[in-house]
């Protein structure tokens, strides 16, 4: 099966008064159509440079030095800004990191909605309201709030008002880094049920960053683990939480306080700086299992097992190199 979105080799640096450092190094994944897709990872490791990446977001000092972005088959990275803007929220659409604090307070909900729509296809006024409550509803919202103001919805109430902004034009992909950040368990259960029934009711695609381990066993369907700007592991999710291959998967695992697991463990050390990266391996000083390979060598990301890719180098020699 062809994916719909594949990022190939992507590399971004950031210029520095100590000169480029690469703060993503040759990320490689996969996402299938009608699929909810995770990228998880502690904070720094790359996770919203990625998403910033596709969505061609990436400004100064960073920059995309090379790689490659497909959707659809077309490399998003080699198109021009009109070509883009003719992608963007018609195929593919942004729930930013504190999307809750991304509404404009002046303009009511309708304003802002149906401003992003005109702004992107030829309707009236009238069929950009009728998208606008359609989007409200779809993320389970009263056609009510489109005449209220920002600061009189909750938290959890705006986050759902971006979601539903950003599928007003039911894009193929929808990118939500963080979406669930700062929300109470309450609301955040609510919003991913929400980005659950955008796919499952609209067939739309989702990519969800987070840090939340929990969340991404809550809904999706497969995780990619990133580390210090490098992917680590990709598979299934429920195999790869029943059976974390990656130490530095395990090791996010076995931090995620819960019942069965009372006494959590977190991964000694802390992540590296981009002005700092370790050699070999970047998760080698802090992994309990690293060998002298492991300091000299980057590991290769490898499918080790089917629709399981791990860049590890306890893994040498079990299937080949491959994309995620």
């Amino acid at each position: 099966m062809n994916p719909l979105l594949e990022v190939q080799d992507l590399n971004v640096s950031v210029r520095t008064i100590a000169g480029t450092k690469r703060i993503t190094d040759n990320v490689n994944f996969r996402v299938f159509e009608k699929e909810i897709f995770g990228i998880a990872g502690e904070s720094g490791c790359g996770k919203s440079t990625v998403v910033e990446s596709v969505l061609r977001l990436i400004t100064a000092p960073r920059f995309i030095e090379s790689g490659h972005v497909f959707l659809k088959g077309r490399d998003l990275l080699a198109m021009g800004a009109h070509e883009l803007r003719d992608i963007r929220w018609k195929e593919l659409a942004y729930v930013p990191q504190g999307s809750m604090n991304t509404l404009s307070p002046v303009l009511k909900i309708r304003e802002q909605i149906t401003d992003s729509i005109i702004a992107h296809v030829h309707v009236s006024k009238a069929e950009a309201l009728e998208m606008a409550i359609g989007a409200l509803r779809s993320v389970g919202m009263s056609p009510d709030v489109a005449e209220m103001y920002p600061h009189e919805l909750s938290g959890g109430m705006r986050q759902r008002v971006c979601i539903g902004l950003s599928t007003a034009l039911k894009p193929a992909v929808i990118m939500a880094d963080e979406p669930v950040t700062a929300l109470d368990v309450v609301m955040q259960r609510l919003n991913l049920e929400t980005l659950a029934q955008l796919r499952d009711e609209h067939g739309i695609t989702v990519v969800m960053v987070t840090h939340d381990m929990a969340c991404h066993a809550e809904i999706c369907d497969r995780v990619c683990v990133m580390y210090a700007g490098r992917v680590a592991e990709v598979g299934e999710t429920r195999p790869l939480f029943a059976d974390p291959l990656h130490p530095y998967t395990k090791g996010l695992l076995n931090a995620v306080p819960s019942i069965a697991n009372k006494h959590s463990v977190s991964i000694p050390g802390i992540a590296p700086s981009p002005t700092n990266w370790p050699t070999g391996c970047r998760f080698h000083p802090r992994c309990p299992r690293k060998m002298d390979i492991c300091s000299r060598e980057v590991p290769a990301l490898r499918e080790v097992r089917p629709d399981r890719f791990v860049a590890c180098h306890l893994y040498d020699g079990e299937g080949g190199a491959a994309n995620g």
